[in-house]
Order: C-alpha cells, then structure tokens, then sequence
C-alpha cells in the first residue's frame, strides 16, 4: 500500500460522519442540545420541581402518585407528558404539511411555544414573581417536545435532543465498539451531545439565579430564537435535517 493510498484512506475516515449524526450536522446538535438542557434545567429551577425533558420521570410520577395518594402530582405528570407528546405531534405536522424540505420549523415552534409560556405566566402572574405556575410549565414541554423533531430520517426522528438517557445507553455502547476494535467515532458523537446538554443545563442553572418567573421564559424563548436563524442559515436536506 503506497503512502498516498494511506493518506487518502485517513482523510477518508476523518471525514466519516460520527455515528448516529447526520453528517457534517454535529454543531448543530450541539447547539440545540445546549437549548434543550437549557430549558429543563431553566423550567426545573423556576417550578415545583417539573419534568419538561424527562418523561421517564414523569411517567413514574404518573403512576406512583396515586399510591401515595398524590392525584395532583399523577394528573401534572401525565398533563405534562401530553403537553410534550402534542408538541411532538404538531411540529411533526407542520413538517409534513408547509415545511417538509425546510430546517428551522421545529426551532420557530418552539420559540413560539416559549413566548406564549411567557405571555401566559405574566397573565396569571403579575407579581413579578420567581416561580413559573403549572400552565406556563406545560407550553415549555410542548415546546421542548417540538424540538425534539428538529433531526429526521425517513419520516422518524433520528437525534431525540433531550433523551439523555438513551444518548448515554449509545455512548457506553460506542465506547464498547472502539474498545472492541471500532474507532473514537463509534462514540465521540454521542459523547458530544451528552456533554452539550449537561451545558445547557449549567447555563440554565446558573441563569436560574439570575432571572426567573417570565423573564426566565423570555431569555428561554431568545435562545430558541437565535436557533431560527443558525438552523435556517446551515441549510440541510430534506431527509436528514436540522428542522
């Protein structure tokens, strides 16, 4: 094997997208990863303690809150799983339907969704206060839901943003690959957007000490804001796209 062979079989492999990113698509995800940690993180802080990227948790919370006798903890639970399932939904139609070849439709619903979570915990709450009420919650978890469409192939999300726990199931396993005889590829991705959201979520916390009640929401929905424009400037396909 001639030395140019060997050059060109490492430009090769550099090139080589990182497994389970879209190519090329890797700061991108990281960025709206960061969004995604940023608002669970910002909406946890500011709340009683909801979920609005963990559904695991509020699936549990939906079932063990009638054994401990909590109906009001059960029925938030699922109301919020709803409210992200319906986000899911309509971001996906939309797509289906006005933007099937665009790249930022996820990015404007989900600004949308946090300015309306805005205008609503100002009408409820006029005080000023730190704390964002329960109606407000449930728009930021449509709103996190409809981001999570922003990856699609084959009509199906292929990059969940705030599914942490699934992100880390594949980074373990990529590390498995590249220990077994694979490449830092196999696993580099999903290590990158792992660290991306535990950023977010830093941000978030930190900004939670900050600001809080709308304002919170506000600085929420400028972040997701600013994803419109990068989404709608990197240009993408439509099958494997940053929506």
């Amino acid at each position: 094997m001639t030395l140019t062979t060997v050059n060109k079989a490492r430009d090769v492999a550099h090139r080589a997208p990182l497994r389970g990113i879209p190519a090329g698509a890797m700061p991108m995800v990281a960025f709206l990863s960061i969004l995604a940690g940023f608002i669970g993180a910002a909406a946890y802080t500011h709340s009683a303690g909801y979920f609005v990227t963990f559904m695991t948790g509020n699936t549990e919370r939906a079932v063990l809150g009638w054994f401990d006798n909590d109906k009001l903890l059960a029925i938030g639970a699922i109301t919020l799983l709803f409210s992200f399932g319906l986000g899911v939904f309509v971001a996906s139609m939309l797509r289906r339907r006005w933007w099937r070849s665009g790249h930022y439709g996820a990015s404007v619903v989900t600004t949308v969704a946090l300015a309306v979570a805005a205008v609503v915990d100002y009408a409820i709450d006029r005080s000023g206060g730190q704390e964002v009420g329960f109606v407000p919650i449930a728009f930021v978890a449509f709103a996190v839901g409809a981001l999570n469409t922003a990856f699609v192939k084959n009509g199906e999300v292929s990059v969940p943003l705030s599914y942490a726990t699934g992100t880390v199931v594949k980074l373990s396993q990529g590390i498995e690959s590249h220990v077994s005889g694979g490449s830092s590829r196999d696993w580099l991705g999903y290590g990158l957007q792992y660290a991306a959201f535990a950023a977010g979520a830093l941000l978030g916390g930190s900004m939670s000490i900050v600001v809080g009640g709308e304002m919170m929401l506000i600085v929420a929905a400028g972040v997701s804001a600013s994803a419109i424009l990068i989404t709608y400037k990197t240009g993408a396909t439509a099958d494997h796209t940053a929506a």
